[in-house]
């Protein structure tokens, strides 16, 4: 059986979205999603506005944090011509859910690792500063406190793109990623992030469950990155990701199943501007990760 009402990835201006969390709920309501997801980067810091107003609409409310990390395995160069890839991404991003979590009641094990992510978080803003740094020595000085102002929560390089694009220096966000603070590129600067193992370990002693992100970022072919998922404790793969084509969808179908790992989908819905919508996101129900079918 298949469905289109499940929507367990997107973003809010908790960190790099560009709408409200009331908006987001709104777009997924208007999209016919019945169980979202809020995975802001790095931060839980909507879960309670989201979870009132997901059930002011009508639907099911999973917390979730996208959780930035090292990558677990080497791009590949063969790989990454076959997706049509130029570079991978610097960092895996491991999605954590919590389906049991009701956000604003005490949960030790939850705040616990709510405790554990914080200095994640916080690295950010360091990092935000020596980006800026960098670009006033490339002669495009930005207001580095007018950057951060533009979070809520969990500050990120759509913030600064958003910046330089108002200051004149590139066309748009596109241009700002791919000629100065995309990954490798003169503007970026990393920041400190756990490794999978670590977030992995952090999320289960919380009663939490995982799934990695967009996988074709990362340069890996299905069947070994699946075996690195499993090697990792991992639950499941975002198979259904807007980045995804259907045979790629497909395969990763196929291949995480048959190791006895799940699937999530996920929209990884940023804002309208991006041209990007909430939703419409068909997943096979026998395939979705269990906890949060059930939830």
């Amino acid at each position: 059986m298949w469905a289109e009402t499940y929507d367990l990835h997107s973003h809010s201006t908790h960190s790099d979205g560009e709408h409200p969390v009331e908006h987001v709920a709104k777009l997924m309501t208007d999209n016919g999603v019945l169980t979202w997801a809020l995975t802001d980067h790095d931060t839980a810091s909507g879960w309670a506005e989201a979870s009132n107003v997901a059930k002011a609409n009508g639907m099911t409310f999973i917390p979730g944090v996208e959780i930035t990390c090292t990558p677990a395995h080497a791009p590949m160069e063969e790989e990454l011509t076959r997706r049509e890839r130029e570079r991978a991404s610097a960092s895996w991003h491991l999605l954590a859910y919590f389906p049991n979590h009701v956000p604003g009641e005490n949960d030790e094990t939850v705040a616990s690792f709510l405790e554990w992510l914080a200095p994640k978080q916080d690295g950010r803003e360091p990092r935000m500063r020596a980006m800026c740094a960098r670009l006033e020595a490339l002669g495009m000085p930005v207001d580095v406190e007018g950057v951060l102002a533009r979070a809520e929560g969990s500050v990120g390089r759509p913030h600064l793109a958003a910046a330089m694009v108002d200051a004149g220096y590139v066309e748009d966000k596109q241009e700002a990623f791919e000629r100065w603070i995309g990954d490798g590129n003169p503007g970026f600067v990393p920041h400190e992030k756990p490794t999978i193992q670590e977030a992995v370990t952090a999320v289960k002693a919380a009663g939490g469950v995982t799934s990695l992100a967009h996988p074709i970022y990362y340069g890996v072919p299905v069947k070994q990155l699946i075996d690195v998922l499993k090697t990792q404790g991992i639950n499941a793969v975002e198979a259904v990701h807007r980045s995804h084509d259907d045979a790629y969808r497909y395969e990763l179908m196929q291949q995480a199943t048959s190791q006895g790992l799940g699937i999530t989908v996920g929209s990884d819905f940023h804002g309208t501007s991006y041209q990007q919508h909430p939703g419409h996101m068909p997943i096979m129900l026998e395939a979705l990760i269990e906890q949060i079918k059930n939830a």
